[in-house]
């Protein structure tokens, strides 16, 4: 399999001013044509630094690409660097300079004299042109690496990399592909869901299956390196089958699918209005809801009644239910629930209470504990109203406690509009 470094120039990146789009770009489409991704490096605008990273990763991978440092000023010193890297002069290249001057002709401005820096090559290397502005790629060979260096704006790497240097890649690839996509799940945790897919993670195995965690949400990410992009397919898709196989309805959506974006699908499916109540997560759960485009055609209202006063005169929860059971309790999550639904006249509504910290938990209602309430209407019998209630217990802080309370709560709707049970 042929490796690749994409290394990334710029003082900008290494200070974390800016962030390096352009990496995860290249990555994406080189992986399309078979190409590993060994590492990615940043260093700063400095030329022995260059110079050592440009050296480090030639004997690490089979092609290298350098992106950024190519521009007309004093702190572009990338060309300097690879001159450097291969012991050779640098040397103005006449159909550059010819093309760099038009392009200021056709602007009716003045070139500046640091542009023709930008018309310059180590001797023996390639220019690669440059259809959206001034600073031309450069291709090199250093040992057994290929080297292919291009500007650092997004725009001009894309077209450059896209016209002429993908298609030379590929032709050397021989038709390899990889390809990959990602299943997400929500409501166990890393270990439980590696422990569930069991040897589908073994190392070495292709197509590989990773994990990866964000906002609570366990993501499997499936990818598949094979000699034809129609063999990486079928394998990708053979390896995700086994996958849903072993993890069934934990598995939420694939790709760039949501845990908000498959509940709305539902909704929209089934024709359902949505409701919710919410104390702790301060009305996260209906943004959630209303992140998805028309969401009107689901969401009716949301109340955020923080206080016991409000839950009692907004949503009608009885002041000595909340007195008995307190605000955390299953008890008052139903009676919410219950009440913003007959309130909005929705067929289910969502409710949330709880201790998100990092004060106000108690020996017997720790921060973290939430419940989490829902009711609907008995689809046999109209004038019915079915409630649930279930406490959990998260870990983490603040932020970390609503997220996943109301993720959990959007959890809850998916297997009631599905009608599956939750198996967690």
């Amino acid at each position: 399999m042929t490796s690749a470094i994409i290394l990334s120039i710029g003082d900008e990146l290494v200070l974390g001013q800016t962030v390096d789009t352009n990496s995860a770009w290249l990555s994406r489409e080189l992986a399309t044509i078979g190409v590993r991704i060994a590492a990615h490096a940043t260093v700063p605008d400095d030329q022995p630094s260059i110079e050592r990273a440009i050296r480090s990763a030639t004997v690490n991978c089979d092609v290298l690409i350098i992106s950024g440092g190519l521009g007309p000023t004093e702190d572009d010193l990338t060309r300097q660097a690879l001159a450097g890297v291969l012991g050779m002069p640098l040397e103005t290249d006449d159909a550059s300079l010819k093309t760099l001057t038009a392009f200021f002709v056709n602007l009716k401005r003045e070139m500046a004299g640091s542009n023709r820096i930008q018309a310059m090559r180590p001797r023996g290397t390639t220019m690669i042109e440059n259809t959206c502005g001034t600073a031309p790629g450069i291709a090199a060979m250093f040992g057994d690496c290929r080297i292919f260096v291009v500007p650092g704006v997004p725009k001009e790497m894309k077209a450059m990399f896209s016209r002429d240097i993908l298609p030379a890649l590929r032709e050397a690839g021989g038709g390899a592909a990889i390809v990959s996509t990602t299943l997400h799940t929500f409501g166990l945790g890393e270990s439980n869901i590696a422990e569930m897919l069991g040897d589908v993670m073994q190392r070495g195995r292709n197509p590989s299956v990773g994990t990866t965690v964000a906002g609570g949400v366990v993501s499997l990410r499936v990818n598949s390196y094979f000699e034809s992009p129609e063999k990486a397919v079928a394998e990708m898709e053979r390896t995700t089958a086994t996958c849903r196989e072993k993890l069934g309805h934990l598995i939420y959506g694939q790709d760039e699918e949501t845990l908000p974006s498959i509940v709305a699908g539902l909704l929209k499916a089934s024709g359902k209005k949505v409701a919710t109540a919410e104390s702790c997560t301060g009305g996260l759960l209906a943004k959630y809801l209303t992140d998805v485009a028309g969401s009107s055609e689901y969401f009716t209202h949301g109340w955020v009644t923080y206080s016991n006063e409000a839950k009692t005169q907004q949503l009608g929860v009885p002041e000595d239910m909340l007195k008995g059971h307190g605000a955390v309790s299953s008890a008052v999550v139903r009676a919410m629930a219950k009440g913003a639904m007959r309130l909005a006249q929705a067929d289910v509504a969502m409710s949330i209470s709880g201790v998100a910290g990092p004060d106000g938990g108690t020996p017997e209602k720790p921060v973290g504990m939430v419940c989490i309430g829902i009711a609907f209407k008995d689809p046999h019998n109209a004038s019915s109203v079915g409630t649930h209630g279930r406490t959990f217990r998260f870990s983490g802080d603040r932020e970390f406690v609503r997220d996943r309370s109301a993720k959990m709560a959007l959890a809850i709707l998916r297997f009631h509009l599905t009608g599956i049970v939750m198996p967690f």
